[in-house]
């Protein structure tokens, strides 16, 4: 087996290049300099065969939800609806931190672009009722990993998609395991809260005429999610599908029924989505090609055969999987991880027995909270830096919550119907 290639590409992370770019230079190597065999020109007509996928297209599609989603007031809405929910409860905006970020998954699946929103519409008001900017920082951080696991995430899709698994099975499995996390995360907040006396929102209860004006007013919002999950389930559209009519039900909201979408938003909401895209885009037909690299020197089918060898219990290769996962985690981007990793691990975990989709979760999981821990959290550098806070602060007041989510993580990996119960119900 011809190492290099692997080599190369982690130097490369450190020197902090581009993903896209470290991984073609990486593959370039193996083919320019380590095999004779194969034409270099492979590489780049790979990347465009993999950029042709039906199924990547969701892709492009879930992240315009995602930007029209924010200009057209359905956040807004969303917001209003979590507030009504926790409002009254101890660490009230914290808890409505919590709970906005499992609506926005039901909407628009990036964890990037949630914690960016709640970051400036959520913390400069925490700050005023007197929560510390470290704890407002982690508890944005850490309920952002939610996001990418209630559908449609988007690691779901990529998951789907370089596992060879159904993506609209794996939506069905987001649910219970993002939900599950959401109230783990609610009660760490609560115990933080209650400890550091953060009061909530208000004290009185909200009259019922004044609930069911905040529902009636984020109805159309709150469609969105059941809409997807109805539409697979009764066959009638597929995932990338429901992503294009999602777009168009998003716009005709904004336009027709909020009326808060204007022409003159366009052009940034285009930018935004091509943006966001092809950032995204160019990783993935470019591990497509390091995926070549790895196929040819059977680096994953050695890989599977080595793991085998260290135990055949599928729990304690669970445990040494997330342990490994969480490390890489804490070096690799999250779309990295799942890029490279996936046809390296799901061999393995699928000849002991591990459900794909299941593990899929867990992967999906792991890699998003690798977002939130040193050194190279991109979810931590983001909040941090809207916010204004130091990574020191950050750390010290968001431990309760990443140990929270490994917890959680742990259940989820050892009891599967958390995540298996509502595709093996409705798939």
């Amino acid at each position: 087996m011809n190492f290099m290639p692997l080599i190369l590409l982690l130097v490369f992370f450190v020197l902090n290049i581009p993903i896209a770019f470290s991984l073609i230079m990486a593959v370039l190597y193996y083919f320019l300099f380590c095999n004779d065999t194969l034409a270099p020109y492979m590489i780049f007509q790979k990347m465009v065969s993999q950029g042709e996928s039906f199924t990547l297209l969701a892709v492009p599609f879930f992240v315009a939800v995602g930007v029209i989603m924010n200009y057209s007031g359905i956040a807004t809405r969303l917001m209003n609806v979590a507030d009504m929910l926790t409002g009254r409860m101890v660490g009230g905006l914290a808890q409505s931190n919590v709970v906005l970020s499992a609506l926005m998954g039901g909407v628009s699946g990036s964890a990037n672009a949630d914690a960016a929103m709640e970051a400036k519409m959520l913390v400069p008001e925490m700050t005023k009722r007197g929560y510390s900017k470290g704890f407002s920082a982690g508890v944005t951080a850490a309920s952002a990993v939610l996001t990418p696991i209630i559908p449609p995430g988007i690691c779901l899709i990529l998951y789907g998609s370089l596992a060879n698994v159904s993506v609209a099975k794996m939506f069905l499995a987001g649910y219970g395991p993002g939900l599950f996390l959401m109230v783990l995360l609610m009660v760490a907040v609560y115990l933080v809260a209650k400890k550091k006396g953060y009061t909530g929102t208000r004290t009185h209860k909200m009259p019922l005429k004044e609930c069911l004006k905040t529902l009636l007013d984020a109805f159309w919002a709150l469609l969105i999610p059941f809409g997807i999950v109805m539409g697979l389930r009764m066959g009638v559209f597929t995932a990338t599908e429901a992503g294009a009519i999602c777009v168009f039900y998003c716009i005709f909201v904004g336009v027709f029924v909020y009326k808060e979408l204007k022409i003159s938003m366009i052009p940034a909401m285009i930018e935004e989505c091509v943006v966001s895209t092809a950032g995204v885009m160019i990783i993935i037909c470019a591990a497509a090609s390091f995926g070549n690299y790895l196929s040819w020197e059977r680096i994953p089918s050695q890989l599977s055969e080595l793991l085998l060898t260290l135990t055949s219990n599928k729990y304690v290769m669970l445990l040494l999987v997330n342990l490994f996962l969480l490390v890489v985690g804490m070096f690799l981007e999250g779309t990295a991880s799942l890029i490279i990793l996936t046809p390296l691990l799901v061999p393995t975990m699928t000849a002991l027995g591990v459900d794909p989709i299941l593990f899929g979760i867990i992967m999906c999981v792991n890699v998003t909270m690798g977002g939130i821990t040193p050194p190279f959290g991109t979810l931590m550098f983001l909040t941090c830096s809207v916010i204004g806070v130091s990574i020191k602060d950050f750390l010290k007041e968001s431990w309760p919550l990443i140990l929270t989510m490994i917890i959680g993580l742990l259940a989820i990996s050892y009891i599967p119907p958390i995540t298996l119960l509502l595709p093996n119900l409705l798939g």
